[in-house]
């Protein structure tokens, strides 16, 4: 996997970690969830930041957004008990479909 997606990949789990910890902070009611929030989106744009050397902002953030949207609705059904319908999980696919054609097809997504 070259660097740039290593980065991009790391950049959502760290978003998703303070997404993750966004809920559990209760609107920022609970100390060490609130600074789990600060902290992972900190790194969340760090690495996200450094992406944009090797490929370009739309695709950085498409992927970027498109993995974290799936990823958190994922923890919210498993972590949260949030429940997904079918036309939800329709849309999940569909973005994971969107994510994977920018990667296999596209000249500009820099590989």
């Amino acid at each position: 996997m070259p660097k740039a997606y290593l980065i991009l990949l790391l950049a959502v789990f760290a978003e998703t970690i303070g997404t993750t910890a966004l809920q559990a902070s209760q609107q920022f009611s609970r100390f060490w969830p609130s600074v789990l929030v600060i902290v992972g989106y900190g790194v969340a744009f760090y690495l996200l930041g450094l992406t944009l050397k090797f490929m370009p902002v739309g695709i950085v953030y498409a992927i970027w957004s498109g993995l974290g949207i799936v990823l958190i609705a994922i923890i919210g059904f498993i972590v949260f008990g949030q429940r997904l319908d079918w036309p939800a999980v329709l849309g999940l696919a569909m973005i994971l479909a969107g994510i994977l054609i920018i990667h296999l097809f596209s000249s500009t997504a820099g590989h």
